[in-house]
């Protein structure tokens, strides 16, 4: 079942004023220490960082509290999979949300999806809940 949906459009040359403006204040508010060495290491660090801005946004949306209520940008991060697939952790305030939400006998399951043509980067974020699998016996 779906528990939450959420989707964001983050202006990429916005988020380059940001980063030029307040530099490390706004990398280390935002983005956790593997988000921003992902970037850097990106030809496009701009890009990867304001698409990581828009899936924290969607996440939050799909958590249905927006950025409100004690969720730290922190509380959300992407990383990625070998695939290249992106992949959202959720810890601190998100994660209590997250659980808070869960059905009982469920496990959630974010999906998230990145995608970039400039000057915009989007995300969506979809929150699932699987019925976790009785074991046999």
């Amino acid at each position: 079942m779906i528990l939450g949906v959420g989707t964001d459009l983050a202006n990429i040359d916005r988020i380059a004023g940001t980063l030029e403006r307040f530099g490390d204040r706004f990398r280390n508010r935002v983005f956790t220490e593997i988000e921003q060495a992902k970037a850097e290491r990106r030809l496009d660090t701009v890009g990867t960082y304001a698409k990581r801005w828009a899936a924290k946004e969607a996440c939050s949306k799909a958590l249905g509290t927006g950025l409100r209520m004690g969720i730290s940008w922190k509380d959300m991060a992407v990383s990625n999979l070998r695939t290249g697939q992106p992949i959202m952790h959720v810890t601190g305030w998100a994660a209590q949300r997250l659980q808070e939400m869960t059905p009982e006998g469920h496990e959630a399951i974010i999906h998230v999806t990145l995608t970039d043509d400039h000057p915009w980067a989007q995300a969506f974020v979809v929150i699932e809940a699987r019925p976790i699998a009785a074991m046999p016996g």
